[in-house]
């Protein structure tokens, strides 16, 4: 086959959440700065030999030849998206398997699968599959949790999970604001609103009225 050959990579894909919430509350000039800001924020966080292969809409996906260094990636872009302020939380997935490389091109079963697993992956979560749990072991130092297998549309059989501990402790601790799914701090919250219990914090005072003209469209989404 001319100009094809086979490689086996680490494939990381990275999609920010709420992103149509963002772009219907703030307007697509935000939204596109969001994405901008994601894609730079992905470039500077890639380790040695990890490169972005594509970045469609609001997803990156990046690939490399050493499994440790798609981790980093990974960990790194999480904790710089959890420092930006007025940021939306991203959802990671890592996996690693056999592909055809061809005219600058990846193609195989893998790719699918990890944007299967991206697409199952919560906001600030990094799900990987056995064969990055295997690469990490005891030399990673990253703690990778067993979260039990699934099933995904397409995808014969199951696929055991896992997820990548979260960072160290000591950080402050985000909020998502629930009209435009952007992340809040305690401090950084331009107000709150108190509603059935729960204290819900905004990044502006035009997501707080919206909220407060329909609380029932959006509560419950503060996680």
């Amino acid at each position: 086959m001319t100009g094809a050959r086979e490689v086996d990579l680490a494939l990381l894909m990275a999609d920010l959440c709420g992103y149509t919430a963002l772009t219907e509350t703030h307007g697509a000039l935000t939204a596109s700065e969001t994405v901008l800001r994601f894609v730079h924020l992905a470039r500077s966080c890639l380790e040695t030999g990890v490169v972005i292969v594509d970045s469609i809409g609001d997803a990156v996906f990046c690939a490399g030849e050493d499994t440790l260094a798609v981790v980093r990636t990974a960990l790194r872009l999480r904790d710089a998206i959890e420092r930006e302020s007025e940021f939306p939380r991203a959802s990671m997935a890592i996996h690693r398997g056999p592909l055809v490389e061809r005219e600058g091109r990846l193609f195989g079963v893998p790719i699918n699968l990890t944007a299967r697993l991206v697409a199952h992956a919560l906001g600030g979560q990094i799900l990987c599959t056995e064969p990055i749990a295997r690469a990490l072991g005891a030399r990673g130092g990253v703690e990778c949790r067993p979260i039990g297998a699934r099933h995904f549309k397409n995808v014969i059989r199951s696929v055991a999970l896992f997820e990548l501990a979260p960072g160290s402790a000591g950080r402050a601790t985000t909020f998502t604001d629930p009209v435009c799914r952007m992340q809040v701090t305690s401090d950084g919250a331009a107000t709150t609103i108190a509603h059935e219990g729960v204290t819900y914090r905004f990044c502006s005072a035009a997501c707080a009225r919206l909220f407060a003209d329909a609380p029932g469209l959006y509560a419950g989404e503060s996680g």
